[in-house]
């Protein structure tokens, strides 16, 4: 009978086998090569433990088993050919089998499809990474738990609520979101405005194609999203976030790398569960050009964990001299480090539970101020949150219209490599490096005139072209931009398609697409000029206007259509009635004016949003008018200077160091705190005098005291004095007699505190008065004049006083550097001139009435001696001569007047 028994033998024992080549038919052939194949088995195992047993040495390694598992154990299994034996023929005539037709799993599709015959060495090799080898009970336990690695998410807010960029995102968004983050695989993009143009930017980019390994996801929020604070509300109602992610904003710019921060975050997680957070900052110079002037904040952290124990937020102006820190960190930590020099890089690695964090706060609207501030001043929430000190990369972000400005020159100055733009262009230009960091477009489509002249720092986009003559310094255009003969563009930005007119001027603005600015014109600093606007010939901007083209029929409609921002639905105000303005724009102008930013009294807004602390985040202004104590805020006149500021600049302006490197700084920082703490100190005296009517001479006492504790000049004194009696009297809306009367009666309740702080300076005092502080940049300039007649008539100042202010020439405000304010001093000293006109008037009145007094004087006299000539003729005649008669008549008259006198003394001796 046939029996299975006789295949076993040829498969333990190879060798022995016939050598015979196989004739049988294709249908027979494929049964005896699986049959085989299934009962090696037991041979290829004996041949892996004898393989196992010569490499001993290396059992101790540990097998790296992959994702492709099944390849890598066949490979495992796969005998090597120099221990193979030659495999046993099969008989031409084999004995028939009875036995049950293979299963499914241990068939070999490769050789059921084989057509031709093939050695048996090559029937066996199929085989090999048969589906059964991982059920084989001699790998089992070889192969270590595969635990799939948690996808990393990002989530990027592309709206930045605010309009610091109006008029300029009426049509487009503020920026395109970078997508370049290391180690994420997963991005959301949370967007409101222009939601369409984002999407197809993102589906435009580099980074959507499928060979990125990005998986991108635009979100569209609801309109009625004006914080990140909604946004993240929106987030969490979405339910998109799974585990960790990173939270960014869509106008930053940064190396950093990402995936070691959330390395360090999930370590610190490990522990540390209520770890919500960690914000990534940078240290920064005093004079960093990336450091905000108008915002910024006081970190105190804990020096050994990094932990952030407390966050205030800190206003470019009014001045914030003074942070409040609970005391139970300070008794809690007994290190802590308080610190002012860090650049908010706007990158935080957040928890799954931020979100709802949000969701059960609505009152957090801003990350930092609302958010960070709240979590950490809680009592309730008892959550961490930590700083990551960047050290390497660079990081900053596109806020307003001054960070977009110093942002720009870093890369034109390769602070921001490796992105620069003859590298990593995020648009795809290629642009060549020229020495002095000039960037020239690669494909030859730039005309440049012999005669033209282009300064460091500038970038030219393709199909640009440049006239004679024309200058270009620290600037950076776009593509076919036309810049026309004689024209001269300094540290300012086109966009593409702009087109400059002959003999123009153009310094620190922002001309969007397709701008015409005609022959002759010229732009000041810090303006905004939308797309499409047309300005000139002969145009004449004043600085920091902003200009959008004026909406006409249909195509105001049509562009409403798309405008998903409603910015223009409140800021819009057109100045088209005004005769002038338009005609200063020139005669073929297409623009209406934006009027400057203002406040109600009554509306409540961000302080960070208050025209004044937003001037000093718009382009071009350096608020040398404003007084910001802080060392932090000063800006170095170098910061607005041209290409020479790029070529002798030291290079430790842009390092981020702390300008703590030589004892004069350490000196002059200990004065300015000094000052700064007199200062409030005095304040809070006054504050007190004020409220509790202290007598002059109780309040001029504490005041001498504080001087000499503080030990500070007198007129320090004397400005904290002035000032606060100017800021004490209120603006009268009618103004006339009643705003006098409520001048004259604070002065004359608190004037004489001027002079008996230690000193009398009357001109000084009015120095004082005419100063920003009191007069010049405030309110109050209308009322200076009123103020110094009041001064005047409680005897504070006199009119020599006023004569000698007037007649120095700081009055007039010609060492100011600002515009606006040379233009209040001058109307201080006009209204000094009134007076003294007046003064000269009045002189002029009493010297009349003094030479009208002498006049009736001597006629009386005149008439006396009239009177007595006669008289005196006829006494005399008998004793002198002809020839002197009128003489001695003179004579007699005299002494006869001098009998009168005595005779009357005589008479009143006697009656007395």
């Amino acid at each position: 009978m046939p029996s299975p028994a006789p295949a076993e033998p040829a498969a333990d024992a190879p060798a022995e086998a016939p050598a015979e080549s196989s004739e049988a038919p294709k249908e027979e052939k494929v049964e005896e090569k699986v049959n085989p194949s299934v009962r090696s088995l037991d041979f290829k195992r004996l041949k892996i433990w004898k393989a196992a047993e010569e490499k001993k040495k290396d059992d101790s390694k540990a097998l790296k088993v992959g994702r492709r598992l099944s390849a890598r154990v066949g490979d495992f299994f796969r005998p090597k050919k120099s221990e193979v034996s030659t495999p046993a023929k099969v008989d031409e005539h084999p004995p028939k089998i009875d036995e049950p037709t293979p299963l499914a799993p241990l068939e070999n599709p490769a050789v059921s499809a084989a057509t031709e015959p093939a050695p048996a060495e090559e029937t066996a090799a199929p085989a090999e990474p048969a589906p059964a080898a991982h059920a084989c009970h001699c790998c089992r336990g070889m192969s270590p738990t595969i635990e799939e690695e948690e996808v990393l998410q990002a989530v990027i807010l592309a709206d930045s609520f605010n309009k610091r960029f109006s008029p300029l995102t009426l049509q487009k968004p503020r920026v395109r979101p970078s997508l370049a983050l290391a180690g994420v695989q997963e991005i959301f993009v949370i967007c409101r405005s222009h939601a369409e143009l984002v999407k197809a930017a993102i589906k435009n980019s580099k980074w959507s194609k499928p060979s990125a390994g990005l998986k991108i996801v635009p979100i569209v929020t609801a309109k009625e999203t004006f914080s990140p604070g909604d946004a993240m509300r929106d987030i969490y109602t979405h339910s998109i976030i799974t585990s960790d992610f990173v939270l960014v904003t869509g106008d930053l710019v940064s190396s950093v790398r990402i995936d070691e921060v959330v390395r360090v975050h999930k370590e610190r997680r490990k522990t540390n569960k209520d770890a919500i957070m960690t914000m990534v900052v940078k240290e920064s110079g005093v004079r960093h050009r990336t450091r905000s002037r108008g915002e910024s904040a006081v970190f105190v952290i804990d020096p050994e964990t990094s932990e952030c124990l407390h966050y205030e937020a800190v206003m470019g102006y009014p001045p914030k001299k003074y942070t409040k820190i609970p005391r139970e960190i300070l008794n809690e930590h007994p290190e802590v480090e308080i610190r002012n020099d860090l650049i908010d890089c706007s990158i935080d690695v957040c928890s799954v539970e931020v979100p709802s964090l949000f969701q059960d706060n609505f009152d957090y609207g801003d990350l930092r101020r609302d958010f960070v501030h709240g979590v950490l001043t809680s009592d309730l929430l008892m959550k961490n949150i930590y700083c990551y000190i960047a050290k390497d990369g660079y990081a900053a972000r596109v806020k307003d219209t001054k960070s977009y400005d110093a942002i720009s020159k870093d890369i034109l100055s390769r602070w921001t490599f490796p992105l620069v733009p003859d590298d990593n262009h995020p648009g795809g230009h290629s642009y060549e490096h020229i020495r002095g960091n000039k960037y020239i477009a690669k494909d030859g489509t730039v005309a440049l005139s012999r005669t033209c002249k282009i300064g460091n720092n500038t970038l030219i986009g393709s199909q640009c072209l440049i006239s004679d003559n024309a200058q270009i310094s620290a600037s950076i255009l776009g593509q076919r931009c036309t810049i026309g003969a004689g024209s001269v563009i300094r540290n300012s930005y086109l966009f593409d398609g702009v087109v400059v007119g002959p003999n123009c001027t153009i310094e620190f603005s922002i001309l969007a697409a397709g701008v015409q600015v005609k022959e002759g014109s010229r732009i000041e600093k810090g303006c905004l000029l939308a797309d499409g606007v047309v300005v000139g010939p002969q145009a004449r901007l004043q600085p920091f206007e902003r200009l959008s083209r004026r909406h006409l029929g249909t195509e105001h409609n049509e562009e409403d259509e798309g405008e998903e921002d409603d910015e223009d639905e409140d800021d819009e105000d057109e100045d088209e009635d005004d005769p002038d303005a338009l005609k200063r724009l020139g005669p073929d102008n297409n623009a209406i004016i934006w009027p400057q930013p203002s406040i109600d009294e009554d509306e409540e807004i961000d302080e960070v949003e208050h025209p004044t602390n937003l001037r000093l985040m718009r382009l071009g202004d350096d608020a040398s008018d404003l007084y910001l104590s802080d060392v932090g805020s000063e800006t170095s006149e170098s910061d607005l200077d041209d290409d020479d500021h790029f070529d002798d600049s030291d290079p430790s302006s842009s390092v981020t160091s702390l300008p703590l490197a030589n004892t004069s700084n350490l000196v002059q920082q200990a004065d300015e705190a000094a000052i700064t703490e007199f200062q409030h100190e005095v304040k809070l005296s006054l504050d007190r005098a004020f409220a509790e009517g202290h007598s002059v001479d109780n309040a001029s006492v504490e005041l001498k005291t504080l001087r000499m504790a503080h030990n500070v000049p007198l007129r320090r004194v004397r400005e904290a004095v002035v000032t606060a009696i100017v800021n004490r009297i209120k603006i009268v809306e009618s103004g006339g007699p009643a705003q006098r009367q409520e001048i004259a009666v604070v002065v004359s309740r608190w004037g004489d505190l001027i002079d008996k702080i230690g000193g009398v300076d009357a001109t000084e005092t009015i120095e004082v008065l005419q100063v920003r502080e009191c007069c010049a940049s405030s309110e109050r300039l209308p009322l200076f004049g009123q103020i110094l007649a009041a001064l005047y008539q409680e005897d504070v100042v006199e009119e020599e006083d006023i004569r000698a202010w007037h007649k120095r020439p700081q009055s007039r405000g010609d060492e100011q550097k600002s515009a606006t304010l040379q233009n209040n001093f001058q109307k201080c000293w006009n209204a000094g001139a009134f007076m003294i006109k007046q003064f000269d008037e009045q002189e002029s009145d009493e010297e009349s009435d003094e030479e009208s007094d002498e006049e009736d004087t001597l006629a009386k006299q005149t008439r006396i001696k009239e009177k007595a000539a006669p008289a005196s003729s006829t006494t005399t005649t008998h004793r002198e001569s002809s020839e002197n008669s009128s003489e001695e008549s003179d004579d007699g008259a005299e002494e006869s007047e001098e009998d009168e006198v005595e005779s009357d003394e005589l008479s009143e001796n006697e009656s007395a």
